[in-house]
């Protein structure tokens, strides 16, 4: 009997688990029902529409001027560089220095103006160079190591994008009196000779033609009509230089006709070196061709650091008016330059 009456209770049991469990299934079965949103539209109410008249306006749009204060600026055209430098070396040696050597001192300066007014289509720049240099050895006088004076004004109006006319004036001479201390044999002399002087020789040159700037950094001048003064006005100086610099001795003037040449480079060629270069041609129209003059003037600038600079500078020249030979000079120097701005 109570075999009878478990089998009842569970059979009840299970009956209620499988009932439990298809009354899940049905409600998941029906929850997963897909339902078709779209039909849902038919049910929608849209809202009254406004029974008010409503204006539309279309929409326009005007430009309107903000007035501005102008600011106080300037426009400068003007360009200006200063360079100046400062070279000096000594050597001393005691008296029983078996090497030998002699007690020196020597002093050289440089100094550098330039200033550009570019405004299109004008353009000026002008120049100023001036070189000296002096040494002292034990047993001697003091004796120049070098000496320029060099002033240069050019004025151009732009023609084309690369082409100038231009017009140039242009000065040249040096300071202190030059000598010749040896004779050609490289004999001391007792007596040295002189061979220049300020305005001895002195040179004015003016000069009309086309220049042609291609960079900024490089241009060439085409000098058609150029004319040239060349002054002496030591007029012992023949004794010693027959030539007189074209001069005739006992006159202090000549003047010559010409066609001129002259190339100008002044460029960062790397980033702590600068060249500077000069070429100049020119050929008399009053004379041979064998007097054609050569002159070249290069400044090589090596920067050590701000104002520590390492200079090399060379000079060649060829005019059969002061010698026969070629003419060439060559210095290097360690010293200080400044530039400003």
């Amino acid at each position: 009997m109570y075999k009878t009456r478990s089998a009842v209770v569970f059979f009840m049991f299970f009956l209620a688990a499988i009932t439990s469990s298809a009354q899940k299934t049905d409600t998941s079965k029906k929850d997963s029902v897909k339902i078709d949103t779209a039909l849902l539209n038919k049910y929608r109410i849209d809202p009254p529409k406004n029974a008010l008249p409503v204006r539309v306006r279309s929409l326009q749009i005007e430009p309107e001027l903000i007035p501005l204060s102008m600011l106080d600026y300037k426009v400068n055209y003007w360009h200006k560089w200063i360079t100046f430098g400062l070279n000096f070396s000594q050597s001393a040696f005691s008296n029983n220095y078996s090497a030998g050597g002699v007690n020196a001192i020597a002093l050289g300066t440089n100094f550098d103006f330039k200033t550009e007014y570019n405004k299109s289509p004008f353009d000026y720049t002008a120049e100023l160079n001036l070189i000296y240099g002096i040494s002292k050895n034990k047993g001697q006088g003091s004796r120049k190591t070098n000496d320029r004076i060099f002033f240069d004004n050019k004025i151009a109006t732009q023609l084309s994008k690369h082409w100038f006319f231009f017009g140039s004036l242009s000065f040249e001479s040096q300071f202190d009196k030059g000598f010749q201390y040896t004779n050609a044999s490289g004999a001391v002399l007792a007596n040295p000779l002189l061979l220049s002087n300020f305005m001895a020789p002195g040179y004015l040159t003016e000069s009309l033609g086309f220049e042609y700037k291609p960079v900024k950094y490089f241009d060439l001048r085409i000098g058609t009509g150029t004319a040239r003064q060349t002054f002496v006005k030591d007029t012992t100086i023949y004794h010693n230089q027959p030539a007189n610099y074209g001069v005739l001795p006992g006159h202090t003037f000549k003047n010559d006709l010409a066609f001129q040449i002259v190339a100008i480079l002044d460029k960062d060629f790397m980033k702590n070196m600068h060249i500077n270069a000069r070429y100049a041609l020119f050929i008399p129209y009053e004379r041979a061709l064998a007097y054609t003059s050569h002159r070249i003037d290069a400044i090589l600038t090596a920067k050590v650091n701000r104002l520590i600079n390492v200079t090399v500078n060379g000079t060649f020249l060829y005019d059969k008016s002061t010698s026969r030979d070629p003419q060439g000079t060559e210095g290097m120097a360690l010293g200080i330059a400044y530039r400003f701005p």
